[in-house]
């Protein structure tokens, strides 16, 4: 392809031919690596660049953005003389450097071409300002129930009847009320809603003749006043509820409505959930489905904490996973089995999409003739929702991954005393096991069952926990380089291997031994800790490590994303800033302690 500067592209298609050629004349053509910056900081003021092939970063004010081919850096520069973007290749790019007194000639001759260009100027304003936006509203959901808009607890008597209860709520224009009323010698408190009203209409009785006691709800959600918001905004989405009530003890402070919430909120996750829960077919729920990429995109943007994005990810992906599997599988079906996410989706850290890790249990005895074809239909239509095949073969298509209890129990047993590496591992991708639909009675069953039979094996958890040495740590003088790392030297990183699996799969082992409950690696490494178990200090430095590398590999995938490349774990090191390079030699050193730590109390090098 000639190196020739192209017009096609808004606004230099508004020039004359006399101005093109005058432009084309000033051009400079320059190439630069994956990693080098486009300008010098001291003469960056001083030109625009057009991106012709490849991709570059753009950091400005706190908002990276990633140009394509067409697309313009330095206007803002340009015009005002402010400090410039700090600008980098992210892959091989062709750029146009552009003189600023020949741009300026022609932002002075052509009206149209003037235009343009400050329209595409306030344009990035706009979206800048939307993200700080974004970042200001999203830290408000880091604030205290209590110190969001309660509303006043109305109470009715649940003796009441429904015309009497209605025409207070109409009189304290309230579309709710909570119902107190005796069971058996005790007060309960249940709440009426103009939802329980709908269904009560419908009922063969006259609302006069019905009481308040006979609709209302009295299995209330509750929350206490120091609660997060963002649990509030979880608990609704996972009950699928619009009001919890906030106590303090035994003493109502008020009702915390959805609508009240939403005004805190910055995406549309609960209108995600809206669509997950309405949809009536696999293509009305892979609409909702595709949808979370993108709230994951503006929840990082806006500057949420990396544990917050990956328990709200996980708690949509439970929702989606349990409303397909009622979708395409018969309802007995359903009533008769349990489905499963496993590995990081059953731990709440999986964010973008990576692979299907899913298993399905079945009642003892129980069968049904469309069992193959609704896991080929689960499996199928999660491809088309992004999700792609797990590589290990972990999905419920697999018959391994897909039995009754019973003998699902006794493949746990072979895992157990084969001796293998495969069993091993498979028995640890079980552990994090986490029910999203069916019976979760039969999950409950076999992990007992798992961890009945491991308990008091002190060879066995030794042995998975040997799995920290699979992957070998870099050289010291592979690190040693990083903090001076040059731009166009090819070194990766493997966020998971190297990273966050040695903690992970640490944490998971001595969880077995413990015989913790906990399924996430934080709140396992916080009941250790607890526990004393483990130092204390190592595990808030475990902690910290993890998010650490789930924010740098969310970051990552989604610079992947953007530039049409394949989601992995490796990072190219030389697309790290100097702050990310140092965090990331310290996050090995606490790796490597509690490698040191785990190889002691196992004795894996004995």
């Amino acid at each position: 392809m000639a190196d020739v500067f192209s017009f096609d592209f808004s606004p230099f298609d508004a020039l004359c031919p006399t101005e093109r050629t005058l432009l084309a004349d000033s051009a400079v053509c320059v190439h630069r690596s994956a990693g080098q910056a486009l300008d010098l900081a001291e003469s960056a003021t001083d030109h625009l660049w057009v991106v012709q092939r490849g991709h570059v970063q753009r950091d400005e004010d706190g908002h990276v953005h990633v140009l394509g081919a067409g697309e313009c850096t330095g206007w803002r520069a340009l015009l005002t003389g402010r400090h410039p973007a700090t600008t980098t290749a992210l892959d091989e790019v062709m750029a146009w450097q552009l003189p600023k007194d020949i741009l300026l000639r022609l932002l002075a001759d052509n009206a149209r071409f003037s235009a343009l260009v400050f329209a595409e100027v306030a344009r990035h304003l706009i979206s800048d300002s939307d993200a700080d936006q974004n970042r200001e509203m999203m830290s408000l959901m880091l604030v205290r129930v209590k110190d969001a808009y309660l509303q006043k607890p109305l109470y009715v008597d649940g003796q009441q009847d429904l015309v009497s209860v209605c025409r207070i709520l109409s009189e304290k224009k309230m579309t709710q009320a909570l119902v107190r009323d005796m069971l058996e010698g005790h007060e309960r408190i249940g709440m009426f809603t103009t939802t329980d009203l709908r269904d009560a209409i419908l009922k063969p009785i006259a609302p006069n003749a019905l009481l308040a006691r006979d609709v209302a709800r009295f299995d209330l959600i509750t929350l206490p006043p120091d609660a997060e918001l963002f649990d509030a905004l979880l608990i609704m989405l996972r009950h699928r509820v619009h009001r919890i009530l906030i106590k303090d003890g035994d003493t109502i402070l008020g009702i915390l409505s959805q609508l009240d919430l939403m005004s805190f909120m910055s995406t549309h996750s609960h209108l995600i959930t809206l669509q997950v829960e309405h949809a009536q077919t696999v293509d009305e729920l892979r609409t909702a489905a595709l949808q979370v990429d993108d709230a994951i995109k503006l929840l990082q943007r806006a500057g949420l904490r990396i544990e917050i994005i990956s328990r709200l990810v996980s708690e949509l992906n439970s929702q989606i996973f349990a409303r397909l599997w009622s979708l395409v599988a018969p309802a007995e079906l359903v009533h008769n089995s349990c489905l499963l996410v496993l590995g990081s989706e059953g731990r709440s850290e999986q964010i973008l999409k990576t692979d299907q890790d899913n298993a399905l249990l079945l009642r003892d005895g129980f069968e049904h003739p469309s069992l193959g074809q609704a896991t080929q239909q689960f499996s199928a239509a999660l491809l088309t929702f992004g999700y792609p095949p797990c590589p290990g073969n972990i999905m419920i298509t697999n018959p391994q991954w897909c039995q009754n209890l019973g003998a699902f129990r006794e493949t746990i047993g072979q895992w157990l005393f084969a001796g293998e590496a495969e069993g091993t591992m498979n028995l640890a991708i079980f552990l994090d096991a986490r029910a999203v639909c069916g019976d979760a009675s039969l999950l409950a069953n076999a992990r007992e069952h798992a961890l009945n039979l491991a308990i008091g094996s002190n060879t066995y958890v030794g042995r998975m926990a040997s799995a920290i040495n699979q992957f070998s740590e870099p050289t010291v003088g592979w690190w040693s380089r990083i903090t001076k790392l040059q731009a166009n030297e090819p070194e990766t990183f493997d966020l998971k291997k190297i990273g966050t699996f040695p903690i992970v799969h640490g944490a998971r082992a001595l969880a077995l031994e413990h015989r913790l409950e906990a399924l996430s690696t934080t709140e396992r490494l916080q009941a250790l800790s607890s526990l004393e178990a483990l130092p204390a200090a190592l595990a808030r430095d475990l902690i910290e490590t993890l998010h650490l590398l789930m924010g740098l590999k969310l970051r990552n995938n989604l610079r992947q994303r953007s530039l049409g490349d394949p989601i992995s774990n490796l990072v190219q090191l030389n697309s790290l800033g100097t702050l990310d390079r140092d965090l990331l030699k310290d996050a090995l050193a606490i790796i490597r302690q509690f490698r040191q730590h785990l190889r002691l109390h196992y004795r894996l090098e004995a």
